[in-house]
């Protein structure tokens, strides 16, 4: 299973890159209000970032950038997609799961622009994405679990519709927000999961790790001769 950062804060991302082995990143619209750049301003950084570290092409490191949401046709979803592909041969636009949307990202992949269909949530609708070949799929896990809705469910029935049609699109869990959920994904075989650095660095620690090196070191300390 791949990991993908959620972010598009530069010491974020170069951090989880170099210290976790990160093999992509997704970033929306919150994403670059917290990094407090434009919109503009904020993937060119990290196209740059990219370019930087030898990770151009979208096979190697993609870069999920998600289209203006105020875009509600097919044709301005396409056009402002295009603009944005153009910045950057990693970037793969994040089209809304709506029924313009899922026009323009048949159009796009038929165009040789790679999409990301997003705010999934429901089987229904990532059956789609599957059959228009997208390169990924994005159904949200964190926001249903919030309404306390059977998560793993729901991607097991997923993932089992994408596994008979024999689907080319990738599965990314978007929203996760424990450790526990990342596990879930890699049982039932998600191709890819995406969290923040926090999610990321909260799921490699365990309260039991940190007691037993404890106890060891103070075994250690008391250990005759050392």
């Amino acid at each position: 299973m791949k990991f993908f950062l959620d972010s598009a804060k530069i010491d974020e991302i170069d951090k989880a890159y170099k210290c976790y082995n990160i093999d992509g990143v997704t970033t929306n619209p919150r994403h670059i209000m917290n990094s407090g750049k434009p919109f503009l301003k904020a993937i060119n950084d990290i196209a740059k970032w990219v370019k930087d570290n030898h990770l151009e092409g979208k096979d190697r490191f993609p870069v999920s950038v998600e289209i203006n949401p105020h875009l509600d046709s097919a044709t301005d979803m396409v056009n402002e997609a295009k603009k944005i592909a153009k910045i950057s041969d990693n970037f793969v636009i994040k089209i809304p799961c709506t029924l313009e949307g899922l026009k323009a990202a048949k159009e796009l992949e038929e165009a040789g622009i790679r999409t990301n269909v997003t705010l999934v949530f429901s089987p229904s609708q990532a059956i789609q994405a599957g059959r228009i070949n997208a390169m990924f799929v994005s159904p949200f896990i964190g926001w249903k679990e919030n309404n306390g809705e059977d998560t793993y469910a729901y991607m097991e029935e997923l993932t089992n519709i994408y596994r008979v049609k024999q689907y080319k699109t990738e599965i990314i869990g978007a929203a996760v927000r424990s450790g526990k959920t990342i596990a879930e994904l890699a049982e039932l075989d998600v191709d890819i999961i995406t969290c923040s650095l926090e999610v990321l660095e909260n799921s490699f620690t365990h309260p039991y790790t940190t007691f037993g090196l404890k106890t060891f070191t103070e075994a250690w300390d008391n250990t005759k001769d050392n």
